[in-house]
């Protein structure tokens, strides 16, 4: 599993003997024979130096007092503010002093090679966002990894045990995203600079199709939780189980076949905890898919289908500390028009919508002519930030993305979701692909959408 153990699993293969026939497909049949066993030779030896298990670590779940009469805080505004380029898949960690910061990714389009990781950090004294700035791109990743480098994508944050912050991100060397891998760096000053990139090994097959999109978590042990996923041959989830280095140290199936994308994984207790998926199959109804373990992520349930209608979309959530779980997410089997807020009391067999963040599914389903669409976007962009001027440009931006053969439409996707360590709870999401929004409630404001 390891970078080290794949290698000498390889290279103590022994050599076949050279076949006699001319062509050469003898050899070739044992090269690819011995490559296999080459990587169950690996597998056997990871799984023979498996960690002890761990149990989950249970983070950012004390109680928040809230005030008797107090207001209802519920506020939002833009992330991201440059025009005229395609923004998608952002996430938020939490910082000291009650600062929060949130990465993304932005370029001409999804998978050009102008493609950047953009962050910026939401200060809750003053309620603004900074600046937006570049982590990473595709030349300072080449540079840093010393291989060919050919798109970056989704990046998700994360808090080691050690106290510093650990970004990792999707990079593409050859073909589409199932050729992906991950790069990881990590900074000691909550982001401000970072170290050089690396890779991550997650297989001792080319380490090739493992991306990144939902929240790592961590286990008692000091180790982490990183939900991954597949997208080569089969989609399917994973949990790799990282060292201090970011080393794989085990890694488990959360599915199998092609219907499982982006696993989010919602902790209940120090061993039991269940993870929501992202439905990617061609049978319906579509629905978000669920497991659960029993025994701290060493064994997961067969996957199964939830009451949560899901449009091939990426969801997120969390554990409330009364035990209730919270998704935010496209509830919806065709579109991602409409974001909304769904909790669950009961472990996940059951769920009500409690807020609708966005909707225009309504909207869409009338038609649009393109006066009346940009009108549409001004409008939305005004009612998240009084302040905004530019809501022209913001339009056009819109438009650019979203305009299709079939006609004018919105999306509102790739939420990230966190409760803060004061118990206030923080969702951004990707804004018609041309912005990312962020939209910031407090438990008061929860308490009375669960009523």
């Amino acid at each position: 599993m390891a970078r080290a153990r794949a290698r000498v699993a390889v290279e103590k293969t022994p050599l076949m003997a050279r076949p006699k026939n001319p062509d050469g497909r003898g050899a070739r049949h044992y090269a690819v024979l011995g490559l296999v066993l080459a990587g169950f030779g690996a597998g056997a030896v990871a799984i023979a130096r498996r960690p002890p298990p761990s149990p989950f670590l249970l983070a950012g779940r004390a109680p928040v007092a809230t005030p008797a009469g107090a207001s209802h805080d519920l506020r939002s505004d833009f992330v991201s503010t440059r025009l005229f380029v395609h923004t998608h898949a952002a996430c938020l960690v939490e910082l000291g002093g009650g600062k929060i910061r949130a990465f993304w990714y932005a370029g001409t389009d999804e998978g050009t090679q102008d493609v950047t990781i953009q962050t910026a950090v939401f200060d809750p004294a003053v309620g603004r966002w900074s600046a937006e700035k570049m982590v990473a791109s595709r030349e300072t990743t080449q540079r840093d990894l010393f291989r060919y480098v050919k798109k970056l994508g989704n990046p998700v944050a994360a808090r080691a045990a050690d106290g510093s912050l650990r970004l990792f991100y999707v990079t593409v060397s050859l073909g589409g995203w199932a050729g992906s891998s991950i790069t990881t760096m990590t900074s000691s000053d909550d982001g401000e600079t970072w170290s050089r990139a690396r890779r991550i090994v997650t297989s001792p097959f080319f380490n090739l199709s493992t991306l990144v999109k939902s929240p790592a978590f961590s286990y008692a042990d000091g180790t982490m939780g990183l939900p991954v996923h597949h997208e080569f041959l089969g989609k399917f989830g994973e949990l790799l189980r990282l060292d201090g280095s970011a080393s794989v140290v085990d890694k488990v199936r959360l599915s199998s076949g092609r219907d499982c994308l982006q696993p989010v994984v919602l902790i209940e207790d120090e061993n039991r905890a269940l993870v929501a998926m992202r439905y990617a199959g061609k049978t319906r109804p579509n629905r978000v898919m669920l497991t659960t373990t029993g025994n701290a992520g060493r064994d997961w349930t067969l996957p199964a289908r939830s009451p949560l209608a899901n449009s091939n979309a990426a969801l997120t959530g969390l554990v409330l500390p009364n035990g209730k779980l919270l998704l935010a997410l496209n509830n919806s089997e065709d579109d991602r028009n409409a974001l909304t807020l769904a909790v669950s009391s009961d472990g996940g067999t059951s769920w009500k919508t409690i807020y609708h963040v966005e909707d225009q599914s309504r909207a869409e389903a009338q038609g649009l002519n393109e006066g009346r669409y940009l009108a549409a976007i001004g409008k939305l962009a005004r009612e998240t930030n009084a302040a905004v001027t530019d809501t022209g440009g913001m339009a056009e931006s819109v438009k650019r993305q979203m305009f299709s053969k079939h006609g004018y439409s919105f999306e509102f996707s790739y939420p990230s979701l966190i409760r803060t360590s004061g118990g206030d709870f923080h969702l951004i999401y990707t804004w018609n692909e041309a912005f990312i929004k962020h939209v910031q409630f407090d438990q008061a404001q929860l308490d009375e959408w669960l009523k």
